[in-house]
């Protein structure tokens, strides 16, 4: 798939098929998460991927918001060394992330996990030293739905040189 179809075609997926992602996919998706821009080159990443369906309903019972991890196939968690740009650095890697899935054919969701309540317990229970904080969770699977979100257009959010100047 072209990068623009896969940017214009990703959508949030919070059902899956049961159908298994092949390993090779999950590491196409996490190499493409390992190639995402960082400061200063930190890489201050791991990524942990969950396949084993114990653990998914762990995780998806701690979370507020990801109770579909139990359901979708695999789930990236995104761990960081808490670095200056943790968070952003983390954050281009999970974007990365869900772009590779879209490109094969996979639905994905982002599942917040830096500054949540839950975060700790996520990263001990994927066996993270206390010196890494969790990023985010990337529920990962073939879809079972196909949203259609509305997207703001361009000319609502573009700004030249300033905010509210909408021609150059």
């Amino acid at each position: 798939m072209d990068l623009f179809d896969a940017i214009r075609s990703r959508r949030s997926i919070r059902r899956f098929r049961p159908d298994p992602v092949p390993q090779a996919l999950l590491e196409q998706i996490v190499d493409a998460g390992r190639l995402a821009p960082t400061a200063h080159n930190d890489q201050p990443w791991e990524f942990v991927v969950v396949t084993s369906p114990g653990t998914r309903r762990q995780i998806a019972e701690i979370t507020d918001y990801g109770k579909f991890i139990a359901d979708a196939p695999a789930c990236v968690v995104v761990l960081s060394r808490p670095t200056r740009h943790a968070v952003e650095d983390g954050s281009a890697a999970t974007a990365t992330m869900l772009l590779a899935a879209t490109g094969l054919g996979l639905g994905s969701c982002w599942v917040a996990g830096y500054t949540k309540a839950y975060a700790a317990k996520i990263a001990a229970l994927c066996g993270a030293p206390g010196d890494l904080v969790l990023i985010s969770m990337i529920a990962i699977g073939y879809p079972d739905e196909s949203p259609a979100p509305s997207k703001r257009s361009l000319d609502d959010v573009l700004h030249w040189e300033v905010l509210g100047r909408k021609h150059r």
